[in-house]
Parts: structure tokens; sequence; C-alpha cells
């Protein structure tokens, strides 16, 4: 029993673990490239955020910067599913478009080259006959 309290116990990490502690090295940045959105496009979504919040209908947000999206996740109340997502996908850029909007069953509502379209989906009138 005593030789066992002695050997010490090893603790593996998981393989994305390793991942993201090599994206935070200063000299890793090339490694693992991520996904994200630009000021531009940061402005957009958070000019579309805001009216919604001012209108009351939405109340959080959250970020998400992965290897091959961004999401841009829009939440009613923090503790719920998103309502929305916002996703860009570069790959899909010479496709059908690396914006989308997903509503919360994974439904795609809308997907295209400009973000600045895609956001359209948004205004009332769409809003309220999606809801319908």
């Amino acid at each position: 029993m005593a030789a066992m309290a002695e050997e010490p116990i090893a603790f593996h990490r998981a393989v994305p673990f390793l991942r993201d502690a090599a994206r935070k090295c200063p000299g890793n940045d090339a490694a693992i490239p991520l996904t994200r959105f630009d000021r531009g496009e940061l402005h957009r979504l958070l000019t579309v955020y805001g009216r919604m919040v001012a209108a009351g209908e939405w109340r959080d947000y959250a970020l998400d910067f992965l290897e091959e999206v961004a999401v841009f996740s829009i939440f009613r109340r923090t503790s719920e599913m998103p309502l929305f997502r916002v996703e860009k996908c570069p790959k899909l850029r010479g496709r059908q478009g690396q914006y989308s909007v997903i509503a919360a069953g994974g439904l795609v509502l809308k997907r295209g080259h400009d973000l600045a379209q895609v956001l359209k989906v948004f205004d009332k009138k769409r809003l309220q006959a999606l809801a319908d």
C-alpha cells in the first residue's frame, strides 16, 4: 500500500486543449489560424444587435472564433440557447457565400456573400413574417 502512495499520478491533456495552449504562445500565432470577424463586420453585427436590444428583443450575445468558422450568437436571455447565429465560414466563399444566419432549430434563414445583405433578415417586417 505504501508503494502506491508514493507513485505519482500522471494526468494527460486532450489534444484540442493542447492546440488551444499552442495558440496562446506569442511565437505560435500562425500555427493554427482562427477565423475572425474584421472591424467592419463587427460594426455591422453590433449595429443590428444594438437596434434589437433597444427594441427589447435581444439581451445577450457571444462570439466564438474557431478554426473554420466565426460565430456571433444572439440570445434572448443569457441562460438559453441562442435564438440566432451569424456564421462566417470562409471555405464557402466561392460557393453559396461565407455568411449565414441560422435560427435556433438549425434552419438557415439567409446565406450570401455580403454580410449587410444577409443581416437584412433581421428587419422588423421580415422577422414578423418569420414569427407568423
